[in-house]
């Protein structure tokens, strides 16, 4: 379906690096990163807003590269909405219709589907100013739906929006792929969002792509320590390995048999939330077990992030506050933690 190869775009102080995507017809697919790693300048290479310096761009197999945005065949819905303000509700979501050849009849029952679809009908003779943050986004999908594109690009979507409108939208973007046959993008700096609506995924990183491939091995087999980090795994550890362990600082960690260990693996991590913390007369089953003292208890939220240093190695584990009063768990106290060897991840 979208088929980037070595593309490259080069800024005064930014650049683009050997990009290569390949996103199949109907796919869910996002772009994650950090800040500044590139996301939104491959989105506006892809739409055609800024110029390619290597590389080609394709849909449907043919090349589009040169091609002006009108002509892609692609929809974008930035995050702060890009609508104009002094249009009403329908004029800004037909305002695209300007440039694209659709009959009048079809570009009508688009409309009143997309007007149905999103809810929009009350709202068709109000201006921006008028609407909330959710019915603005509603407005720019609709807008950029009404041409009917190959695919949508979605750049931050729900980055400005409160909790209770993140949720509606991410909503009508399931409902809206599942419906439609259009191919969706997404920009996101939000793993939990990957979570929720993509199928496939790919990290960047400093204008190159890290990791491309399905959510759950991103999240379970990350390839680097920058993807490790990023998709939460907060224990990331420079190791040694030998048959069936691995010294970490030397600490000796358990890894399993039968495992398939890249050449030359160098890191291993496990995730906060497998690192389980127990009492100090605590008896374990799992093969990694170690006492050790607290060091920091961190507030986070719905959880608490527990530090336990174990000699020169400090661990993070999530836990519930319910369970951080159940254990008695206080800064300074020797405590347990254990881990399964399946919960070890080896790059």
């Amino acid at each position: 379906m979208i088929t980037v190869e070595n593309l490259s775009v080069d800024f005064p102080e930014f650049r683009l690096t050997d990009i290569n995507l390949s996103i199949e017809n109907g796919d869910f697919f996002v772009l994650i990163g950090p800040t500044g790693a590139g996301k939104t300048v491959l989105l506006e290479a892809l739409v055609g807003l800024i110029p390619v310096d290597e590389g080609k761009i394709s849909i449907k197999g043919a090349e589009i590269t040169h091609f002006p945005p009108e002509k892609r065949g692609i929809g974008i819905v930035y995050q702060d909405y890009a609508l104009f303000p002094h249009l009403t509700v329908v004029n800004n979501i037909k305002y695209g219709l300007h440039f694209h050849k659709i009959d009048g009849t079809e570009a009508q029952n688009r409309l009143s589907w997309l007007l149905d679809r999103l809810n929009l009908n009350s709202l068709v003779g109000r201006f921006p100013t008028n609407l909330s943050g959710g019915e603005l986004q509603r407005v720019a999908l609709a807008r950029a739906l009404i041409v009917n594109p190959s695919v949508l690009l979605l750049d931050e979507p729900l980055s400005a929006l409160d909790p209770n409108f993140r949720v509606e939208i991410q909503t009508e973007l399931k409902r809206l792929h599942k419906e439609t046959d259009i191919t969706f993008l997404m920009v996101t700096h939000d793993f939990s969002e990957v979570l929720s609506l993509a199928n496939r995924v790919a990290v960047m990183n400093q204008g190159k792509i890290e990791q491309i491939g399905e959510v759950s091995e991103i999240f379970e087999k990350p390839c680097s320590p920058f993807v490790a980090d990023f998709v939460g795994i907060k224990n990331v550890f420079k190791a040694s390995f030998n048959g069936t362990s691995a010294m970490v600082s030397g600490l000796k960690i358990e890894i399993g048999k039968g495992r398939t260990l890249n050449p030359t693996p160098q890191y291993l991590a496990i995730r906060p939330e497998d690192v389980i913390i127990g009492k100090q007369n605590g008896v374990s089953r799992l093969r990694n077990h170690y006492s050790g003292i607290i060091t920091q208890i961190d507030n986070r939220g719905f959880y608490y992030e527990v530090v336990v240093r174990i000699r020169d190695v400090a661990f993070k584990s999530l836990i519930t506050k319910g369970a951080l009063i159940e254990l008695g768990l206080e800064e300074g106290i020797s405590t347990h933690v254990s881990f399964n060897v399946s919960a070890v991840h080896i790059f």
